[in-house]
């Protein structure tokens, strides 16, 4: 659905939802969170309402902006179209009509079109189920699957920093904590997989991924590397790799048979490790099954797995169709 998700991390927001008019052309809101991934416009208003931009909702729904906003001026018509009684339909049936299905933000000088998440979802089930044969879209019903219920609504908060219970303001808190215990353990001349998955774990964290005590990725980059290790007989080219004592925080059940004693291996293969991890763990799809597998046993959400692929893998989006 994405392409390469960018690498700057938004600092998280703890905003109380404010009341404010959303009827179209009234300007009494501001934009709180924006941000963009792979053209695809998204962010958070004053009042907590997530939002897509119109060519966002666009390319969710594999269609050409265009059509989006003939959606927004044909809302209000007298004579109402098949394709708004079918929106209107879908959005009555969820418990969320709406007067307008964009709302209209003067936001740093300029008008912005910002289409709610429960109207983007409307619109992508439209696409995606009952536009007809010539206008159904395989890639608005991929990324229904992919975003219904409320996962466009977390994974709009995940990316713009936007935290509306306050619940994620600690994050990383986890992550610093072995952190602080493990930087320096290995010793001299020597590094550990944990210190080098930090690019990886910070992408599962930012994509929403709680990241702690039952989900160590970690574990599977350094299974998946000493098997390399051994395979390829790295330990004659390089020298042979070492043990060195792993701990985890308290706050873990693993902490219990702390110190661990886990593989620490020569700082000369340090180029390799990085060129495997690149080219073999997450290109050669590694990471994508270790996170499909999460996905599969409810460990971690849809939307969660693909940003977390979609930013270590990238890929590029389909072209919109023109339909």
């Amino acid at each position: 659905m994405f392409g390469e998700i960018s690498k700057m991390a938004p600092k998280i927001s703890i905003l109380a939802p404010k009341p404010g008019s959303k009827e179209i052309g009234q300007l009494t809101l501001d934009i709180a969170k924006d941000t963009e991934v792979s053209g695809i416009g998204m962010g958070v208003l004053s009042d907590g309402t997530p939002y897509l931009n119109q060519r966002g909702l666009a390319a969710l729904c594999g269609v050409q902006n265009a059509h989006i906003g003939t959606i927004s001026s044909q809302w209000l018509d007298v004579d109402e179209k098949p394709r708004i009684k079918a929106i209107k339909t879908i959005l009555e049936k969820a418990g969320a009509p709406v007067a307008a299905p964009h709302i209209e933000v003067r936001h740093k000088g300029t008008v912005h079109f910002c289409y709610p998440a429960d109207v983007c979802l409307a619109i992508l089930e439209y696409y995606a189920f009952d536009a007809g044969n010539s206008n159904n879209q395989a890639q608005a019903r991929d990324n229904f699957r992919l975003l219904a219920g409320s996962k466009l609504r977390d994974l709009i908060y995940s990316q713009v920093g936007y935290d509306p219970s306050g619940l994620r303001v600690n994050r990383f808190d986890k992550w610093h904590e072995r952190i602080t215990l493990n930087y320096q353990s290995a010793p001299r001349g020597f590094f550990h997989v944990f210190n080098e998955a930090h690019t990886i774990i910070y992408e599962l964290i930012m994509a929403g991924a709680d990241i702690g005590e039952h989900f160590v990725v970690d574990i599977s980059i350094g299974t998946h590397w000493s098997k390399f290790w051994s395979d390829s007989g790295l330990d004659l080219k390089y020298g042979g790799r070492d043990k060195y004592p792993h701990r985890y925080p308290d706050s873990h059940p693993q902490a219990k048979s702390n110190p661990q004693e886990s593989w620490c291996y020569p700082l000369t293969a340090l180029g390799e490790f990085r060129d495997w991890l690149r080219t073999v763990y997450l290109d050669g799809g590694k990471f994508a099954s270790y996170v499909e597998g999460k996905v599969r046993r409810s460990e971690l959400p849809p939307s969660i797995g693909q940003l977390a692929i979609t930013a270590l893998v990238p890929r590029q989006v389909s072209a919109p169709s023109s339909a």
